[in-house]
């Protein structure tokens, strides 16, 4: 009989899989919390399940995550692990900060998207992770942090990552049932029970699957824009190709309509001589004024992570202030994100899945 890994289950399909074993859908809340709760792997632990449905537990599933191959923490105390997932690697990044602790969550190994200023998309696209492997990240991550505080597994309030951002390793939105069935657990009461606010997908602009994650699981949305014009970007971001960037700021204005509490997240990496002149400032106002989103939306400049071969220079940090001027000046919200890791080749861009 074929084992099932109770990591690679969604809420839903917790549900549906005690009604297999005859049992009634409470046993999936008590399931979900033991694991994504407390972090339980042993089945006699689980101490309000009956002993009955214990023992058809050791008979039929198993709870397996991704090994932790590597641990590097910056002079930053940004902390890069590295995971074994099957034959391959995957990377993953916590960054402490004072009032909140994210994680960095990767959804493929590889990705086929290719963006030139990613180290990822140069490495090529391998596979989609399962559900267990993205949600493994999480569950491995949170409960290690736990035991190195020395936090009780039934300690209430004692959540060591607060937030999640999934702009690791991969394309999430070209491995969407795997990353809705994660987002869902991420999300779930009766597992982490965090605020969609405090969960933010970001993607390169896959249009249909931004229109259905807006249905179906609507959290805080990043979009890779990264270019003003629509012939710049077909250079930096080749999905673009396939999907244009005014379909893709129109897709973004639905999403914003049918979930008018999120806010979008324009990412535009700052490449010198490339994206960065003011003409490329004022054709990203008139982009944003013309599709009626200006309003609804932050522009998140990141200077941009070297990698080997990359051949891309960051600008410079008065190009990069200049540029953030001209468009706070029209009204738009601008960020400048903060480098870290990037001493140990986890900043945004340098995620290559390889052990270094």
């Amino acid at each position: 009989m074929k084992m099932t890994n109770l990591l690679d289950l969604s809420p839903l399909k917790f549900v549906n899989y005690c009604k297999e074993l005859g049992e009634m859908p409470f046993r999936a809340k008590q399931l979900q919390k033991w694991i994504h709760k407390f972090g339980v792997s042993d089945f006699n632990k689980m101490t309000d399940l009956s002993m009955s449905l214990r023992k058809k537990l050791k008979n039929s599933v198993y709870i397996k995550a991704p090994h932790i191959m590597s641990d590097q923490i910056s002079f930053d105390g940004t902390r890069k692990w590295i995971f074994h997932v099957k034959k391959n690697i995957i990377e993953t990044v916590f960054i402490p900060e004072k009032n909140r602790n994210t994680l960095c969550i990767s959804t493929q190994v590889g990705c086929a998207i290719n963006c030139i200023f990613c180290s990822t998309g140069r490495q090529g696209f391998v596979r989609n992770l399962t559900v267990g492997e993205i949600i493994g990240q999480l569950w491995v991550t949170e409960f290690k942090l736990r035991r190195e505080k020395n936090i009780k597994i039934n300690s209430q309030g004692k959540r060591q990552i607060t937030n999640i951002v999934m702009m690791g390793m991969g394309e999430p939105l070209l491995n969407y049932k795997s990353t809705i069935g994660a987002l869902k657990l991420i999300l779930s009461d009766h597992a982490y029970g965090l605020s969609r606010r405090h969960v933010i997908l970001s993607t390169s602009g896959i249009i249909p699957m931004i229109d259905k994650l807006a249905q179906e699981c609507p959290v805080e949305l990043a979009v890779s824009l990264h270019a003003s014009n629509n012939n710049l970007r077909n250079k930096l971001v080749p999905i673009s190709k396939k999907y244009p960037l005014k379909e893709l700021i129109l897709a973004c204005h639905r999403y914003i309509t049918y979930s008018p509490r999120h806010m979008i997240t324009f990412e535009y990496c700052m490449l010198h001589g490339i994206n960065d002149t003011d003409i490329h400032a004022i054709e990203l106002i008139s982009l944003m004024r013309k599709n009626k989103i200006l309003t609804s939306c932050k522009i998140n400049l990141i200077p941009f992570n070297c990698f080997p071969n990359s051949n891309l220079i960051c600008s410079k940090n008065s190009r990069i202030k200049i540029f953030a001027k001209i468009l706070m000046n029209s009204g738009i919200f601008v960020t400048i994100r903060k480098i870290r890791g990037n001493d140990i080749n986890a900043a945004c861009g340098q995620l290559s899945g390889k052990i270094l």
